[in-house]
């Protein structure tokens, strides 16, 4: 089956820095159908996919299932449902990342949502997979506020000598949570890989990494500057670079620090401002990766990001040190509906799940021959 594929023209710049401007899509001819197949369907609001260690693509849904994907066939060659994850809207089963000694130790942490004594709260819990099952080892920070929307999640481990994980939260809903510093509501947490608290986290006895977000979905870490990517209100959808101990501005600030009374609060608030954003619109920006392979030459570093309501994949083009974006191109615009997530093979292959549900969601794969 053909299928009619929305891209940018490759040979089409446009020069930005934080720029609210960008290329419309227009059909490439010269891409080849043959490079892009829908290798699983009939998922339902999947929302994690990351690229295993076991090279195999590894991915959540939010009605709590777990699922090990042969990235040749797409046949699920395992699977299995958290019995506590309570979906609700969006909330329920969310982000997933593998312990760096996950073929040795079959390690690995999610983030999902949970009601106890009446509240509907979220938890990041330690797994381990062996023997072709899953057991929960320990919940590492549990009571973070939930909500029907607004919870984040994303999970990423550190390269580092001694690892770090970071997680993302939403507000829930909760705004001004965002900026207090006893809720773990609207942040970016840092903890080590038994769920204890790095002694050089700002504040003592503290996950808190940094504040103020709104709903951060996407997160990675590419030499040694982790990229995050979080949905606006009705306007400006926000990339940013994190940073320890540094405020993010929501509610106060949406997007830069534009209007008097952003540049007030920003001046007095130590806001870091983003690299990128969407103006005065939304996409609702989700999935963040990073692309660094020969197989897809235009793509070189580029932050690979996916939007929902946008229904497309950005490709953002980095400045050579990596703190600007130069230009964004918008592909498949339309083309699946909404995109959730999305994860790159060391081969240079790009994987896109949907999100629009009634078990009619997709994994993709891209490739260039």
């Amino acid at each position: 089956m053909r299928y009619n594929f929305l891209i940018l023209a490759l040979s089409v710049v446009l020069v930005q820095s934080c720029s609210r401007k960008e290329q419309s899509p227009v059909a490439e001819d010269n891409w080849p159908t043959d490079s892009i197949r829908v290798l699983k369907n009939d998922l339902n609001f999947p929302w994690e996919i990351l690229w295993g260690k076991d090279n195999f693509i590894w991915m959540t849904e939010r009605g709590g299932k777990i699922s090990k994907v042969d990235p040749k066939t797409g046949d699920i060659v395992f699977s299995t449902t958290l019995p506590d994850v309570v979906p609700n809207n969006e909330g329920g089963l969310l982000g997933m990342i593998q312990h760096p000694d996950f073929l040795k130790n079959g390690l690995f942490y999610v983030v999902y949502n949970y009601n106890s004594g009446g509240s509907y709260l979220e938890k990041l819990v330690q797994l381990k997979f062996t023997n072709n099952s899953i057991q929960t080892v320990a919940t590492l920070i549990d009571k973070i506020p939930g909500g029907s929307a607004h919870d984040g999640s994303r999970l990423w481990i550190t390269d580092e000598a001694v690892p770090k994980l970071f997680m993302t939260t939403g507000e829930a809903y909760v705004q001004d949570n965002a900026q207090l510093l006893t809720s773990l509501s609207g942040k970016v947490l840092r903890v080590n890989l038994d769920g204890s608290i790095p002694a050089d986290n700002p504040i003592s006895g503290s996950p808190i990494w940094s504040f103020g977000h709104r709903n951060p979905q996407g997160l990675v870490m590419v030499n040694g500057i982790l990229y995050e990517s979080e949905h606006g209100p009705d306007i400006e959808d926000e990339v940013n670079i994190i940073e320890k101990n540094r405020n993010y501005g929501w509610p106060s600030v949406m997007g830069p620090c534009s209007t008097p009374g952003e540049i007030t609060f920003c001046t007095a608030n130590n806001v870091k401002e983003p690299i990128w954003s969407s103006g005065n619109v939304t996409f609702a920006v989700s999935g963040l990766d990073y692309y660094n392979n020969d197989r897809i030459p235009g793509w070189k570093n580029c932050l690979l990001l996916t939007a929902l309501k946008d229904a497309c994949l950005r490709v953002l083009s980095l400045s050579a040190d990596g703190r600007s974006v130069l230009k964004t191109q918008v592909l498949f615009k339309n083309t699946y509906g909404r995109i959730r997530d999305i994860c790159i093979s060391p081969a240079g292959r790009v994987y896109l799940c949907t999100s629009n549900g009634g078990n009619a969601d997709v994994l993709v794969e891209i490739s260039k021959p």
